[in-house]
């Protein structure tokens, strides 16, 4: 008994310490009920009328701005709330119902703003842009610029006509959010502080899906693992600028893992001029060009481990003549490409992998690659790359290397290939065949090493 008593009496002084946790409440303004929400500690209530944008938005700011500066959370009870132009001071910590404290965009310049601040906290908010205008100085309905943590937690951002969330210079985490309907790109991050995205859902937007830029090349270390890409659009068109599901530009040492990445136009995962890069255990289907891409200038780079089922392209680790090398290609399983893509490009379409010069590519299954199992090489730009213990079944050719004057060395061994239609390994000049089946015999090239493969 004296211990149940004991129990009990903890548990009453648990409930009043919950009671008395300082908060902010707003009533909705969609249906103004007064200043009940009262407590052991003086509330605060919306006093408006529906209709009143500006009138609403005040009122929202005033609160807002008190919160912050007493260091307590404004909590939004369910409700509609229509508004614009917010600013959200340093210290902001806003919260609400999942899926029902809704914050509507009512035009007239952007909806959320922060300028220099240490952190920014938006949790359970449904935050709509209508698809309404936005002004030129806004690059995203929710504007972040260089703030130390953006903490944004299970919120839904949609109906954005530029980007739904930009971040300038800002750490932080954007996690279990659905981001959907923006006309340019779900998460656009550019000159990150190691930004983590995980557990989204970025779906149906115009331009791309998630976007870690830099303006120049640079240590940037963000975290895009475990979300949910689908339906990602090119309207702005190009050849690989837009449409892409997770685009990393000029952006050093990001890591893309474990996401689940479909349809988009052009690839799911693509790494320009970004070195040290690690790629690893992401599903990829139905891209529309290279399914994943390692381009340009960069040094240093992981692929492994991932699936990709449709494509024009497998995975492609490309331009030693801009620089891009050094990177190892091992465990995936690509399957299902095509012969067309958006646009047309030299050598064609329908390569399982692509690699040019200080390249491992290792252990990977190919199936149903209508041009090129692997391609080694491009003219000139061939250098150090070594294919082992690839399974290649079901191409045009199983492995494509090249032999024009200036190309470097090679070494293709223990790989397996089954059912070619026209040879299981040959030396190529560009994009012109220089060589009958090498598994036959490659003295002619002595810069190549070709043993121990096999044709079924």
């Amino acid at each position: 008994m004296i211990q149940r008593r004991t129990f009990v009496a903890s548990l009453a002084a648990s409930a009043a310490a919950g009671l008395l946790t300082p908060r902010v409440f707003a009533a909705p303004l969609a249906r103004m009920t007064g200043a009940e929400l009262r407590g052991p500690i003086d509330a605060v209530a919306l006093k408006t009328t529906p209709g009143a944008s500006d009138f609403k938005s005040g009122k929202l700011q005033a609160m807002i701005d008190n919160a912050a500066r007493t260091n307590m959370p404004l909590f939004l009870p369910p409700g509609t709330y229509n508004i614009s132009n917010l600013t959200l001071p340093d210290n902001t910590r806003i919260t609400g119902v999942p899926g029902a404290s809704r914050l509507v965009y009512s035009g007239d310049g952007h909806l959320m703003n922060t300028d220099k601040a240490r952190r920014i906290e938006l949790s359970g908010l449904v935050l709509d842009g209508g698809n309404r205008w936005l002004a030129d100085y806004a690059g995203g309905l929710l504007q972040f610029t260089g703030v130390d943590e953006v903490l944004i937690d299970n919120c839904e951002v949609t109906g954005s006509r530029k980007h739904a969330l930009q971040l300038e210079r800002c750490g932080g985490r954007i996690e279990r959010s659905r981001i959907s309907g923006a006309a340019e790109a779900g998460i656009y991050s550019v000159q990150s502080t190691g930004l983590t995205a995980t557990g989204n859902r970025v779906e149906d937007c115009g331009n791309g899906g998630i976007l870690i830029h830099r303006w120049d090349k640079a240590e940037d270390g963000s975290s895009v693992t475990n979300n949910r890409i689908a339906r990602i659009r090119a309207n702005g068109g190009g050849t690989g600028q837009n449409g892409n599901g997770i685009n990393v530009f000029r952006a050093d040492g990001v890591t893309v893992s474990g996401n689940q990445i479909t349809d988009c136009a052009f690839t799911a995962i693509r790494a320009n001029s970004a070195s040290n890069v690690q790629i690893s255990n992401n599903q990829c289907l139905r891209s529309g060009e290279t399914a994943i891409y390692c381009e340009f200038e960069f040094v240093g780079a992981t692929i492994s481990n991932n699936l990709v089922d449709g494509a024009a392209n497998g995975i492609s680790v490309t331009n030693f003549d801009r620089g891009g090398r050094l990177a190892s290609v091992t465990g995936n399983v690509i399957r299902n490409l095509s012969l067309t893509a958006p646009y047309a490009q030299d050598g064609g379409f329908g390569i399982g992998i692509s690699a040019e010069a200080d390249t491992l590519v290792a252990d990977n299954v190919i199936e149903n690659a209508p041009l090129w199992g692997l391609r080694l090489g491009w003219g000139q730009y061939l250098r150090n790359v070594v294919a082992t213990s690839n399974i290649v079944r079901h191409a045009g050719i199983g492995c494509v290397v090249s032999v024009a004057d200036g190309a470097g060395s090679a070494v293709i061994s223990g790989n397996l290939f089954q059912e070619m239609q026209q040879a299981a390994i040959m030396g190529f000049r560009w994009d012109k065949p220089a060589s009958g089946d090498l598994t036959k015999g490659s003295a002619q090239f002595p810069q190549l090493t070709i043993e121990n493969n096999r044709l079924v």
